[in-house]
């Protein structure tokens, strides 16, 4: 469950909070006459291989030399 302050309440006791949130793995919300503006929450490392992370993102031209027509185009619809 994430916790709301307000701007004063965060600013009065920003230490605090923040071994609060690193103690406990839970995000802050930092709120604005009520509305939600900011969010503090643990930093989380991508622990993913980059080369996976590309996988399936590269197109593969069979004929890369092939001419290509009008109707090939996305751009021009």
């Amino acid at each position: 469950m994430q916790t709301e302050v307000s701007k004063s309440q965060f600013k009065a006791k920003a230490l605090e909070y923040f071994r609060q949130v690193e103690a406990s793995g839970e995000s802050l919300v930092i709120t604005d006459h009520g509305q939600p503006k900011l969010e503090v929450r643990p930093y989380q490392t991508d622990a993913r291989d980059p080369l996976d992370v590309l996988r399936g993102s590269v197109l593969r031209f069979d004929q890369p030399m092939a001419p290509v027509a009008e109707d090939d185009w996305a751009a021009l619809a």
